[in-house]
């Protein structure tokens, strides 16, 4: 069966709805749909705005109001839906949920940004060799496992319209990329890179320069499969046009 499934960080789930997410959703055709940066927890939510476009929906927010979380929409109902890693310094900030179904894990994950010191950097990598120790637990499995979401790093020089500007900068830090070679070295495949090899392709653009207007970005979000079960992907892409936030969505298709 082929289906879709979408990956944004909306910076703000609130914000979204009141700049057209319903419509997004509405016209999507996506199976699946993980959000980063949702900021909200469904307390603070109506009813309506939770299950939409006949999406339901669940959520892993932050213990820290207006910070943080993600949350899944999707039309069929997971075998299984589980928050976090299992570690409550990751979990408190709504950083991991996982949908379980017969034949697939999924994975949203809003991986933390290192920027604001060197103790938000140390907790980044330690989420992310965390996280890298999950995924190749769920991938002994043998079903196959996709993650996907914003990954605070661009992996390549190619990922980023100036790289040499920003290598001390968190994001591009040699220590950061270093941990895409390393799951890409153990055969995690960045899909986009499957399909498209060019430059030019970002995913995330600094409001405060406009730099979405002269495509100054980053490719910082991500669609990755275990290399066993790399045949199910179909496609993968990025979508530019869609606003609404600092970041646009990026996808895969897929046969299952």
């Amino acid at each position: 069966m082929g289906i879709k499934i979408l990956s944004w960080n909306v910076n703000g789930y609130r914000s979204a709805l009141a700049k057209g997410f319903r419509e997004f959703l509405a016209g999507c055709g996506a199976e699946i749909v993980g959000l980063q940066e949702v900021k909200a927890s469904p307390g603070q939510l109506k009813a309506e705005d939770l299950a939409l476009q006949g999406y339901q929906s669940r959520w892993c927010p932050a213990e820290r109001k207006g910070y943080s979380g993600v949350a899944a929409f999707f039309r069929k109902e997971p075998t299984n839906v589980i928050c976090g890693l299992g570690e409550n310094r990751f979990d408190s900030e709504g950083r991991v949920i996982t949908l379980e179904y017969k034949n697939l894990y999924f994975l949203n994950v809003y991986f933390p940004n290192g920027g604001a010191g060197p103790e938000r950097l140390k907790y980044k990598l330690e989420f992310y060799e965390t996280f890298f120790g999950h995924i190749q637990k769920l991938r002994a499995t043998g079903k196959p496992v996709i993650f996907c979401g914003d990954v605070n790093t661009a992996h390549k020089e190619i990922d980023l319209s100036r790289p040499k500007e920003n290598e001390k900068n968190s994001g591009f830090m040699p220590v950061e990329r270093a941990w895409l070679d390393k799951i890409t070295g153990e055969g995690w495949m960045d899909t986009f890179r499957m399909f498209n090899s060019g430059a030019n392709n970002y995913s995330w653009w600094d409001y405060k320069t406009r730099a979405r207007e002269r495509n100054v970005g980053w490719r910082i979000d991500y669609f990755f499969i275990n290399a066993e079960d790399k045949a199910i992907i179909k496609n993968a892409f990025i979508l530019p046009e869609v606003r609404g936030s600092d970041h646009c969505p990026v996808g895969v298709e897929l046969d299952l």
